[in-house]
């Protein structure tokens, strides 16, 4: 009798190739990318800052992370990374209550929810390590160049924003109607990049975010928004301080010869530039009717905290209460025209300081919780750039994510939160949330693919 031979022995599966590998490691942080992308499409005409479809995408990424979650429930949050992104909701629910109506109350908690709680809630968790960190980082520079190469077509060819009766103004696809949208988008590309080109990553990597950062200086010049301005050259001054001085001295000449060559040399909007830059000293002085709108809404916003100290007069209660602590000095609204609309006045509903919006609204209470979350992940992102200073890995992320945060704190002093550019916003809380609550901590420069495979199967 002779026996069968044994059946062969299954062959080991093959590996899989490090591009489909690396594309299932990135699937749930691609959700996030693709919120990020769906912003370079056209903002709809006449919208008036509702939700648009990357606000819908977010609602939907937040859905999915969590039903990762009830399916996964190690990947939980901290206690401290729940305490210092529930830090807000407790003012939030006392500001709803006292709303004018219920509509308001919860219209209002939605979106304070999504752009403080729990979109970033949602970006933390995807997260998961310095490579996806990154990922999410060159998407912001990607949306940025897209966004400058349509504003620097717009003002070359007269089509951009009505800007001292010239069509100039760059704006890129927002429209005329939300004329920072567009220089919030190529400053927060600006900064990523100025993060990833002073980091300790291959050399091609960072020239490549250098050179976007030069770029990027363009488009940003031509929005025309002092605010912005302001804002980046602090930011990108306090991001080289933290890379330390040599690289500081370096790339703060190579900007400043790009500033001379892109201006002197080329003339890329000089005298319209320079009258702008000097209109920034005179806004005590001789403010313009924009920089007079903005104090008096400033001082209204302090009115109605006066009148309700604790918990203010209630979410989206600002337009209501307005006329009644405004000074005769608020004009009725704002003009804007251009850029594919016409003409159209944009009446005055906000502050245009998302500190005093807050504490008109929110009262004490709500300002302290939402500042002291920002605050608190501001210290911890700080705490986060110490240890990597030196010689640890992710220096890059520290300096993008602590840029990014600081950028935010000091545009809320002359802006708030409204139009479509601020999804952006709650996905950059979520990259500082990430830094400073759980990125600092260490873990493989590869940023775990291999064990977050595991994880999350």
């Amino acid at each position: 009798m002779t026996l069968a031979p044994p059946p062969p022995a299954p062959s080991p599966p093959l590996p899989l190739p490090l591009p489909l590998s690396r594309a299932r490691s990135l699937t749930p942080v691609l959700p996030v990318v693709a919120v990020v992308a769906l912003l370079a499409l056209p903002a709809s005409p006449g919208g008036e800052g509702g939700a648009g479809p990357a606000d819908a995408l977010s609602a939907l990424v937040v859905a999915w992370c969590v039903v990762r979650e009830l399916r996964h429930p190690r990947r939980r949050l901290s206690r401290s990374a729940a305490a210092v992104l529930g830090l807000p909701v407790v003012g939030l629910t006392l500001a709803a209550l006292d709303a004018a109506s219920p509509g308001a109350g919860l219209t209002g908690l939605g979106r304070y929810l999504q752009v403080f709680v729990l979109v970033p809630a949602a970006v933390l968790l995807l997260i998961r390590g310095r490579w996806d960190f990154r990922v999410l980082a060159w998407s912001f520079v990607g949306l940025a160049g897209w966004q400058g190469a349509v504003g620097v077509h717009q003002f070359v060819t007269g089509t951009g924003a009505s800007y001292q009766g010239e069509d100039i103004r760059a704006v890129g696809t927002f429209g005329s109607q939300d004329v920072m949208g567009m220089a919030t988008v190529v400053s927060f590309g600006l900064i990523c990049a100025v993060g990833l080109a002073l980091g300790r990553t291959s050399l091609r990597q960072r020239a490549i975010a250098a050179g976007f950062a030069l770029a990027l200086l363009v488009p940003l010049a031509l929005s025309f928004s002092r605010g912005a301005w302001i804002a980046t050259a602090l930011t990108c001054t306090l991001q080289l301080a933290l890379a330390g001085p040599r690289r500081a001295l370096k790339v703060g000449a190579a900007v400043a010869l790009s500033g001379v060559v892109l201006v002197g040399g080329f003339g890329v909007g000089s005298a319209m530039l320079q009258e702008r830059v000097s209109s920034i000293t005179q806004v005590a002085d001789a403010p313009d009717r924009s920089v007079t709108d903005r104090y008096t809404m400033w001082a209204a916003a302090v009115g109605m905290w006066r009148e309700q100290p604790l918990t203010g007069v209630g979410l989206k209660g600002f337009p209501e209460h307005r006329d009644a602590h405004a000074s005769l000095a608020l004009s009725s609204g704002s003009d804007t025209a251009g850029a594919g609309a016409g003409f159209v006045r944009q009446p005055l509903l906000s502050p245009h300081n998302m500190y005093l919006l807050i504490l008109g609204e929110q009262g004490l209470i709500g300002l302290l919780a939402l500042a002291g979350s920002w605050l608190a992940l501001l210290a911890c992102g700080l705490r986060g750039w110490f240890r990597v200073k030196d010689h640890g890995p992710g220096l890059d992320c520290a300096l993008v994510a602590c840029g990014l945060l600081i950028w935010q704190l000091i545009d809320f002093m002359y802006a708030d939160i409204g139009g479509p550019s601020t999804v952006l916003t709650a996905v950059v809380f979520g990259l500082a949330a990430w830094w400073a609550l759980v990125g600092n901590g260490g873990g493989d420069e590869s940023g775990g693919r291999e064990g977050a495979l595991a994880r999350w199967r």
